[in-house]
């Protein structure tokens, strides 16, 4: 064995020991907790971890499969999701002891099924209140395209609760409860800067964006026509295949994402142009950047100066982040459309091809508006860009071609 495959190898028998020792530690809560056989909750947490053999490799892709989508959803639970602090001690429980938070707002996203409902939540290291602290914790019913159950369950956890959030690190966080320990580390892309030539004279850099789709932007600012931009980041291979739309040779859309760029005429980069509606109705990892702003990364009031010289009605109601007063909403930076059908793309692309100037940065969407959540399409919803199929007209009466009616039954 060369020293490459026995250091690949150690590494894949170690990450197997690790979800081993994971898998013992959730199976011990799910037993504690659910007064299941030990034997029992150990096949529930491997099923729930995804544990993999040691002989398993490192860079292929996690096979997913219908057999663990059917048994999670007739898995038996007696999880009571009433119990905010049950359904913390289950997710600590079940976390391994460091964890990795990539979106730049710091969430870090879980979800669970229970009684065959799926639930999502997050627990979030806010930049404000994570030195003092606390961590916020969410879950609901997860959305879809037909219910929105707007029931959830939110807390703000700290020391009166018996939990401890510590700084180990400039971003790394331990958090402590009922004897669980967990290590939160937050992105760190303080060096995450644009290339050459992609920020334009007077452009503002505000910081990196990294969505929780796994696609990375720059925000961007322009303060002459106070617009706001996601760039694509493309110092890093995006986790997408973009396709060329037949809307315009500029526009390409994101086979697993939806997300829509436009080649800008004035420097080499994509500007995001485009969500889809699906998505963000949903709540989504693929509902767009709005709400993974570059927190960790913010220099003074910098993102505060530029909502205000969108929206200087809100001099005074608003913190650096953006936040209100009472933390109850977020200034909403969404520079981009959310879409159906691709055809509807084509009002970005003709704008930008009919105008020059300031008028050509306003095509790209406007600067935001106060609200914590993205502007929904409201009904009627627009119709599908394809015609109805042409049905023949039924025959004349008179028409020797018609078929003849058919015969009455015979009496029985």
């Amino acid at each position: 064995m060369t020293a490459a495959n026995l250091s690949a190898a150690r590494c894949v028998t170690a990450r197997a020991t690790g979800l081993a020792v994971v898998a013992r530690r959730a199976a011990e809560f799910i037993a504690a907790s659910l007064a299941v056989p030990l034997a029992g909750a150990l096949a529930l947490a491997g099923a729930f971890l995804g544990a993999v053999p040691p002989a398993a490799a490192a860079d292929v892709p996690r096979l997913e499969t219908n057999q663990r989508y059917v048994e999670d959803v007739t898995a038996p639970s007696r999880l009571d999701v009433t119990d905010m602090k049950a359904v913390l001690r289950y997710v600590l429980a079940s976390l391994p002891d460091e964890v990795m938070v990539y979106p730049t707002e710091n969430y870090f996203y879980f979800g669970f099924t229970d009684g065959g409902i799926r639930w999502a939540g997050n627990l979030r290291l806010d930049a404000e209140t994570r030195d003092l602290g606390k961590i916020h914790m969410t879950y609901f019913k997860d959305f879809t395209a037909w219910q929105h159950d707007e029931t959830d369950y939110t807390k703000v956890w700290g020391a009166a609760d018996g939990l401890t959030v510590a700084k180990v690190g400039p971003l790394a966080y331990r958090v402590t409860f009922e004897g669980r320990s967990v290590l939160f580390r937050l992105n760190d892309l303080t060096d995450v800067v644009p290339p050459a030539g992609v920020l334009l004279p007077g452009e503002r850099y505000l910081g990196p964006v990294f969505d929780e789709s796994g696609i990375r932007f720059f925000l961007v600012f322009r303060p002459e026509e106070r617009q706001f931009l996601f760039v694509l980041d493309e110092t890093v291979r995006p986790p997408d295949e973009f396709i060329a739309s037949p809307v315009s040779d500029r526009l390409t859309l994101g086979r697993r994402t939806g997300f829509a760029f436009y080649a800008d005429r004035m420097a080499p980069r994509q500007i995001l142009v485009g969500v889809n509606a699906g998505s963000t109705g949903v709540n989504s990892y693929l509902d767009g950047p709005f709400d993974q702003l570059p927190d960790n990364f913010l220099k003074g009031n910098e993102l505060l100066d530029a909502i205000l010289m969108v929206s200087p009605e809100l001099a005074g109601t608003l913190d650096r982040f953006g936040n209100s007063q009472d933390d109850s909403v977020r200034y909403l930076i969404a520079p981009y459309m959310q879409y159906d059908y691709e055809d509807e793309l084509s009002s970005v692309t003709a704008c930008v091809r009919e105008t020059t100037g300031a008028d050509y940065w306003a095509c790209f969407g406007g600067g935001g508006a106060a609200g914590d959540e993205p502007p929904y399409p409201e009904p009627p919803y627009p119709e599908p860009p394809y015609p109805e199929p042409p049905y023949p007209e039924p025959p004349a009466p008179d028409d020797p071609q018609a078929s003849p009616e058919p015969p009455a039954p015979s009496p029985q």
